[in-house]
This record gives C-alpha cells, structure tokens and sequence, in this order.
C-alpha cells in the first residue's frame, strides 16, 4: 500500500519565500497559491532587484531566505531589507548534502520549504554603522598584505646583490633600514656613507653595517629594488588615506568618554595608537586594551567585526560558540566521539588566538594561565581555551561595561597553590589521612 503524503505539517512562517543567489540571475520561489507561477527569475541589476521586492510584496511575502553566495547576496539583501522584509541569511553548509537538489530552481524551492517550516537559522550580520567601520577595516588589512609584500620583494633584491642587511637591522623598514634603502635608490654605492645612517639604537656596530652592505651592484635588482619602494610608499600613501577615514568613522560612534587612566606616550607612533585607542574606547564605552594580550590592532579588529553591541546574543556561551572557541559535543550512544572545536575562518576568532599567542611571555594572570594548560596539555588547545577566557572577558566588558582588573602574575600563582592545598587536603581526608602543613609552607 503506497504511503500517502502528509500535507498538513505545520508552518513557522507561511508567507517565507527562497532565493536562490547567482552571478547573472537569482531564483526566487514563494509559496503555492501566492501566485500563478510560484518560481521567477530575476535578473541581478538594481531595477530588477526592486522588481524582485515588489513581486515579493504582492504576493504576502514576510520573510525571505537566500544562502550566503560570496558576496552577490549582499544587494539583494540591502535592497530587500530597504523594501521592508526580514531577510534571513543561511549558511549553504545546511543544504549542502540535500540529494537531488541539484539546479536552481529546485533549491529555491527547498529553501522556501525549509524557512517555512522553520528548519533554517539566520546569520548573524552586524548594523550598517559596523559594516561600514568592516568594510574599511578589512580593505585596511588588505592594504597592509600588499604592503609586506613589497617589502619581501626589496629584501629579495638586496639578497640577489648580497647586500645582507637583514642580518644586521631587525626590520629593514625602520629608520636605518629605509634611510639606506632610500639612499641606494638615490645613487649611493658607497657601504661607508651608506652605514653612516646607522640610527644610534641599533646594537650591531657601523663596521658591521659596512660588511653587509658590500655585495655586488647589479643593475636589474637595483630597477626592482626602487620600483618596490615606490609601490611601499603609494601603498603607505592610500594607508594614510584609509586610517583618516577609519578615525572620521569612529569619531561619528562616539558613545562617552571614559578615563583611560594613561596620558599620551611620546614618539609620533606611539602617539598615534593613543589616539586611535581612545576613538576605540569611545565607540566601544569601555577600554578593551586594558585586557592582556588585546593590543590596539587586536582590539580594532573586534570592534570591527563584531561591534559594541552584543545583545544579538542570548548569553557569553553563544557568542562563544559563533566565535567558534567553544568545544564540540559530537556525543553517540553516550560516547564522547569529539569534542573538537569546529574550523572557522571568523576574523574575531583568529584575532584572539593570535592575542593568545602574545600571552606566552607575559607576567599577567592570564600569561601565568596560559603556560599552566601548556603544561597540561599542547599548545593548539592551550591557545583555543586562552582565547575563549579572553571572548569571555571581552562579551563582559562590552555588556556590563566591566572595567578590566590585572590581578598579576603572583595573586594567580597563589590561587592555584591554595586550590592544590585543598585538593590534597580532601583526597588525604577520603583516604583516611591527615595533612600537617611544615613551617617552611605556612
């Protein structure tokens, strides 16, 4: 006897259509009944997006689901939001193992099957004032990549005439560095003038800098070594630009100002990152560089990325598992097969397991937290359980307007030696022993 299909399930949102984003067209299905053809193409132009919207809208549509497809489902969501629908962005990884959902029409048709039952969740997207901060922010990344690059390409036409002055300066962009990098391109070939722009900091000697910059003057990797510093300084250019418009941006966030406890340091660099610091702690309410490892670049990138505001999230243990910090419960028959943390490519997240990282060497609580899990476990887990205590910090910062409090490296180190004391005192206790602390413990 042939099963009868079931009509009657029930319907979270009954007036959700699907859209099914591409580079030359989108595929849009609404619910049976709405309209005489259920399914429509539209085209990817501005026109045909806001013809999109008022088919949607004609036939009763509420809500709209479509996948995050690179980034052409961007304008469909402005305009679609703009228009007055929720739109709810779906990861495509929840479809991804639907057999027989092959070509376009059938997958916005499922995706309009899935959102009116209720089976899809929508990705988080921060407001527009954080976007816009994201957009820049990022292009800002992208700019100081290309910017390391050329730099490697400099280094290598100094290898190439075995000028080695990456043995002697630490960074051959600092103010030895580009003050002989810019001489050579100027015409000096003398290693004598040429190390006589030693800055007084630097520990290897002027000899030392003669030696290295002995080498053989080859005409080709001279023409490469000057086009790179030209692309280092338009690039430096456009970066002068970007920050500008990221110090505009953040002056137009501003929420109060609080005391950040710490006057300007000198030196224009330093000066710098103070401003840019207090901007950040003026849009966020609070400081978030006064937690350890969270530097200026760290924090920015939070900010950018994730925004002051974390109401979106229910609780700390959600915004860390959307970071992706929080451990895997892949549980069977009451097995714990993994408890892996899953592979993200959040910007948030790697920002703060590289915070993590600068942890090692630190003489904070955190530093002192951080070289105890090594010593109980390998550092890959050791930075991912760091980076959580930081998100977690972070998420209280933000919603409470905690201030940060360092209780030190010392205060840390006695906590753990007080828990150990009483975990021996009540393992001796079950075994029917006694423990008697010697003068030299009291």
């Amino acid at each position: 006897m042939a099963m009868r299909k079931r009509e009657d399930s029930p319907e979270v949102f009954p007036n959700a259509a699907g859209i099914d984003i591409g580079g030359s067209s989108h595929w849009v299905a609404v619910p049976k009944g709405a309209a005489e053809e259920p399914v429509r193409e539209f085209g990817t132009m501005t026109d045909d997006l806001h013809e999109m919207a008022d088919w949607l809208l004609a036939c009763g549509v509420d809500t709209v689901a479509l996948e995050s497809t690179g980034v052409f489902w961007i304008p469909v969501y402005e305009v679609l939001e703009q228009r007055g629908l929720t739109v709810w962005l779906v990861d495509a990884r929840q479809m991804k193992y639907v057999p027989g959902r092959k070509s376009d029409v059938q997958d916005c048709q499922w995706l309009q099957k899935l959102m009116s039952l209720g089976l899809l969740r929508a990705a988080w997207r921060p407001g527009d004032e954080v976007c816009v901060v994201r957009a820049v922010a990022r292009h800002r990344e992208v700019l100081l990549t290309e910017q390391a690059s050329w730099v490697q390409r400099m280094q290598k036409a100094l290898v190439q005439m075995n000028l080695q002055l990456t043995e002697v300066l630490s960074d051959i962009m600092g103010l030895t560095g580009q003050a002989i990098i810019r001489a050579i391109v100027a015409g000096e070939r003398d290693p004598k003038a040429l190390a006589r722009h030693r800055h007084g900091r630097v520990k290897r000697s002027e000899d030392d800098i003669v030696r290295a910059l002995t080498g053989n003057w080859r005409d080709e990797h001279l023409f490469v070594l000057e086009q790179s510093l030209a692309m280092y300084d338009d690039i430096a250019r456009h970066l002068g630009q970007c920050d500008a418009r990221l110090e505009a941006l953040l002056d137009q966030r501003k929420r109060h100002h609080p005391d950040l406890g710490a006057a300007p340091r000198s030196g224009s660099r330093q000066r710098v990152e103070f401003d840019l610091q207090q901007r950040l702690a003026n849009w966020a309410g609070v400081d978030l560089t006064r937690i350890n490892g969270l530097g200026v670049g760290t924090v920015m990138t939070l900010l950018s990325e994730i925004g002051p505001d974390l109401s979106r999230f229910a609780n700390v243990k959600h915004f860390c598992s959307w970071l992706g910090l929080c451990p895997g419960t892949k549980i069977s028959g009451g097995k714990v097969l993994s408890a892996r943390t899953k592979r993200s490519a959040n910007r948030a997240r790697q920002a703060l397991k590289m915070a993590a990282m600068a942890l090692s060497r630190s003489d904070s609580a955190l530093g002192a937290f951080y070289r105890r899990l090594c010593a109980r476990m390998d550092k890959p887990r050791a930075n991912t359980a760091v980076a959580h205590k930081l998100a977690r910090m972070v998420y209280f910062m933000l919603t409470r307007g905690e201030a940060f409090v360092d209780q030190g490296q010392q205060r840390y180190e006695e906590q753990q030696r007080q828990r150990s004391i009483e975990a021996l005192r009540r393992r001796a206790t079950a075994l029917g022993f006694q423990i008697t602390p010697t003068a030299q413990t009291l």
